[in-house]
């Protein structure tokens, strides 16, 4: 997957950043299709190039509020099979949430701050454009502050670390070796999550994410 050339649409109002993520994501192999400064264009763009994915900056042009964000939500309901990776120095939790309440299939969510190398940025790309999920931690924990506040709150803190980590993208084996535990216990905290969740747990990773995150967003708040 991480081979395969993505066609991305970018959208950020600062030119100099973004010629640089052109040039950046270019050079590790991907296609950007076109880019946008206002999220008029972002919704132009899309609707035009339909690309893999979108990225998109939540702070646009006119006000620099939630331009970006709000495109980004009308893009999941116009076209649901294009990618969408915010990419924003800001959480706004209550559109983060209304961004995942269709499912968390195809979705990031990263803070620019807490990026450390390219190769991050480009493998969580591909991953939501593949239908995963790419949220950061602090994405996650905020979305679970404001949100099934009676359920989340019987989660022990082992079985809080595996949620946050499924939801970040990573796989019951990734997870048991970032927290030095077998995955055997890692399959028993994700089994007891979706237990206090009532959840059906599934075979494939994404969809149990997309199923916690789902129930996350719905939920009351």
């Amino acid at each position: 997957m991480i081979n395969r050339q993505l066609r991305v649409v970018l959208a950020e109002d600062s030119v100099i950043l973004r010629d640089g993520m052109v040039e950046l994501l270019g050079a590790r192999g991907c296609e950007v299709v076109g880019t946008a400064g206002t999220a008029s264009e972002l919704l132009a763009g899309v609707a035009e190039h339909r690309p893999d994915v979108a990225v998109v900056d939540i702070r646009m042009p006119p006000t620099h509020t939630d331009e970006g964000i709000r495109a980004a939500v009308e893009i999941r309901a116009r076209t649901p099979e294009v990618g969408i990776l915010v990419f924003s120095q800001h959480v706004e939790t209550a559109w983060a949430a209304r961004l995942l309440a269709d499912g968390a299939a195809g979705v990031g969510y990263l803070l620019k701050e807490r990026v450390a190398r390219t190769s991050e940025f480009v493998a969580a790309l591909h991953r939501v454009a593949g239908g995963g999920t790419a949220l950061d931690p602090e994405v996650v924990t905020r979305l679970m502050r404001g949100r099934a506040r009676g359920r989340v709150d019987t989660l022990t803190a082992r079985e809080r670390e595996v949620l946050e980590l499924m939801a970040q993208g990573h796989s019951n084996r990734s997870i048991a070796g970032l927290l030095v535990v077998s995955e055997r216990a890692v399959e028993k905290h994700v089994a007891a999550v979706f237990a206090k969740f009532g959840l059906r747990a599934t075979e494939t990773d994404n969809r149990r994410v997309k199923a916690v995150l789902t129930y996350l967003a719905e939920s009351g708040g």
